[in-house]
């Protein structure tokens, strides 16, 4: 409404026909943590886009291998840093935008106060919505339990992410977890189990021209001088035995690494596939070639339902023709009702962050009924869509959802003195269909 005019004109006024909407928050965004080849990025948090932008930022230009002709033994130097492996296993499973959180350049002895550290960043980044750190197993198990913990307090606090747990390997591994991972906030994370033979190479970037081949006691291969000397592999023919060695000896070096990273592509995949309230199971894994365990119907039926402590593991299982699956869809509050499985704690995750975002256009506005009335068709229209792509359980939407706001109903007198708006949602989520059992009968003979 333009202010009292006074001087004789023609006016314009733009009236606001649509009703206020919801943006969909981002519902995959991990953050990664860990140790990288560069440390002028230190504690900060970096969004990158692609393994591409990673090795720009965090990876060393090269990394030169050592071939010693005579002796067949190789002398290493390149990244020790397993951040990087880990961003391959991500994006190869479907991984697009995250964060990453260096912690610098790895020292001998990891430490968890450098994890903690980082979490402590992290908390101040609104758009991560999943805590990825691989690397968190090789601080001893403790210190591991200690960050974890530190991450999982902190999903809950925000209330806008959610923790992917690796189970690091002991002899005891599941027992262990259950026992020190604790009580608390576990309706913000899953665990998954056990760690992955994967495809990707130790020296994945390594090339001909970082390939050095070294005589130790002689001259180089293919030449009778007797002067030791270094030759790069690119200069030797394809042919020469010593270089089909090592390009053999690199591509055999395959690595062992904790699930975490994998699992975050899948959450990424399926979300953008099908949605976040779809659980994120049932999928093959990329670049893996197996589990270092192989676990059986009735392990796993230990793993999915733990009586005691209702700390579920998802599992990761081979099956003939399928590859690596993930075969579990449980948070560590396996035994709660309401918080049992990924997806449905997700997608609260996803709506509260959603609506919460949008709700910010009425504070201060009048606490009437007019807002109100705005406000609950806002939170409606959001939630109709949901329900048409199958977010929600029911028939019609009633079935699906309610929102409920207004006087003597979710707003007291005294709420209006306090400047006080009580919106309350409730939401039926859909569930997976964990267990399918199938009845069959004989039917006798009626002719």
């Amino acid at each position: 409404m333009l202010a009292t005019k006074k001087t004789p004109g023609v006016y314009i006024e733009e009236i606001t026909f649509f009703p206020p909407a919801i943006a969909a928050v981002d519902t995959a965004v991990p953050a990664f943590i860990g140790y990288t080849d560069k440390d002028d990025l230190t504690k900060k948090a970096v969004k990158i886009r692609s393994l591409l932008e990673f090795e720009e930022l965090f990876s060393l230009e090269k990394w030169e291998l050592t071939f010693v002709v005579n002796e067949k033994k190789i002398e290493e130097d390149f990244s020790k840093n397993q951040l990087y492996y880990h961003m391959q296993l991500y994006f190869g499973n479907g991984g697009g935008k995250c964060y990453v959180i260096s912690l610098g350049k790895r020292p001998e002895n990891p430490s968890k106060e450098d994890f903690l550290e980082a979490l402590e960043v992290l908390a101040k980044e609104d758009e991560p919505t999943l805590i990825v750190m691989p690397e968190a197993t090789e601080l001893g198990f403790q210190n591991c339990m200690d960050v974890y913990q530190a991450a999982l307090a902190q999903a809950a606090n925000l209330m806008d992410r959610f923790v992917i747990l690796d189970v690091p390997e002991s002899e005891n591994a599941i027992e262990d977890f259950r026992n020190g991972i604790g009580m608390n906030n576990l309706r913000y994370g899953a665990a998954y189990y056990p760690y992955l033979n994967t495809t990707i190479s130790k020296y994945a970037l390594v090339n001909d021209e970082d390939i050095v081949f070294k005589q130790a006691t002689g001259g180089a291969p293919d030449s009778d001088d007797p002067t030791p000397r270094s030759l790069r592999a690119s200069s030797i023919g394809s042919g020469h035995i010593e270089r089909q060695n090592m390009i053999k000896y690199i591509k055999e070096q395959t690595l062992v690494l904790p699930p975490s990273a994998a699992i975050a592509g899948v959450y990424c995949t399926v979300d953008s596939t099908r949605g976040v309230w779809k659980a994120p199971a049932n999928v093959s894994l990329n670049f893996v070639s197996s589990c270092v365990e192989k676990i059986s119907h009735d392990e796993q039926a230990e793993l999915n339902i733990h009586t005691e402590g209702g700390k579920s593991i998802n599992a990761l299982r081979g099956f003939t023709g399928q590859g690596v699956m993930v075969w579990g869809a449980r948070t560590l509050a396996g035994n709660d009702n309401e918080w049992r499985y990924v997806n449905v704690r997700r997608f609260y995750n996803f709506v509260e962050e959603s609506v919460k975002k949008a709700a910010q256009q009425f504070v201060f506005e009048p606490n009437d009924a007019n807002t109100w009335m705005r406000v609950s068709t806002m939170i409606e229209n959001f939630l109709s869509n949901l329900w048409r792509q199958g977010a929600l359980a029911g028939a019609i939407p009633q079935d699906a959802f309610f929102v409920k706001v207004g006087l003597d109903v979710t707003i007291t007198r005294d709420d209006l003195l306090n400047g006080i708006m009580n919106v309350e949602i409730g939401l039926a989520v859909v569930r997976p269909a964990e267990f399918i059992v199938l009845r069959f009968s004989q039917k006798m003979q009626e002719s």
